[in-house]
């Protein structure tokens, strides 16, 4: 009989460490939380240049990128809850009214559709052992297994280094889009890790896994 695998045996994260993913293939990712545009209400101009930003970061980079889009279904709760605070610190009647139609609308408009709000990151990717060469894969967070690194200090400073490096030129690249983007600090990837493996926390997860 067959032993039972863990649930951690089928999660490809060995560890994150200043931020850093690594992988149980050695493989490492960092990861890019970015602010969203609207495109459609800019100018025919201001939506040249920003396809012409992009197309210039995609010609710069001689890795590969992905692209995660997350969707979270929006607590109102909060929200209601602070407006029925409000409705009751109201001094007139004709104020409280208001409020009290007010909270009825909000309620009526989440019991028929659902509010999302949609999170942007990039995923860079650096493959210690192989030139930093990653090999196209449905999914960064898995793939080809690299050569194994000795594991030290030393070695995770150096590989984490040349992330870092690679993650300046995408935050370089997509300022010149109009994007703003930062890396994720320790606590704010193991969240995301977590939603995403929690596939019923999310409307739409994302597939990290291979």
């Amino acid at each position: 009989m067959a032993p039972t695998k863990t649930t951690q045996s089928f999660v490809p994260v060995k560890e994150v460490r200043n931020g850093v993913v690594v992988l149980k293939n050695d493989g490492y990712r960092g990861i890019l939380m970015c602010s969203s545009i609207n495109f459609a209400l800019k100018g025919e101009d201001e939506q040249r240049a920003i396809i012409g930003g992009f197309q210039s970061l995609l010609n710069t980079l001689d890795f590969s990128i992905q692209i995660v889009v997350h969707s979270r279904k929006t607590d109102i709760r909060p929200y209601l809850a602070l407006l029925e605070t409000r409705m009751q610190e109201q001094s007139t009647e004709l104020m409280r009214l208001q409020l009290r139609e007010y909270i009825a609308f909000i309620r009526n408009f989440i019991d028929s559709s659902d509010i999302m709000t949609k999170l942007f990151y990039v995923v860079v990717p650096y493959a210690p052992g192989a030139g930093g060469i990653v090999s196209s894969t449905p999914s960064f967070l898995g793939g080809t297994k690299r050569p194994a690194t000795d594991g030290t200090s030393d070695s995770f400073e150096e590989n984490r280094v040349q992330l870092e490096q690679r993650m300046a030129l995408v935050v370089q690249g997509l300022a010149a889009s109009g994007v703003r983007a930062v890396p994720l600090g320790t606590e704010e990837v193991i969240e995301l890790l977590y939603r995403s493996f929690n596939l019923s926390e999310l409307e739409n997860p994302i597939h990290l896994s291979a």
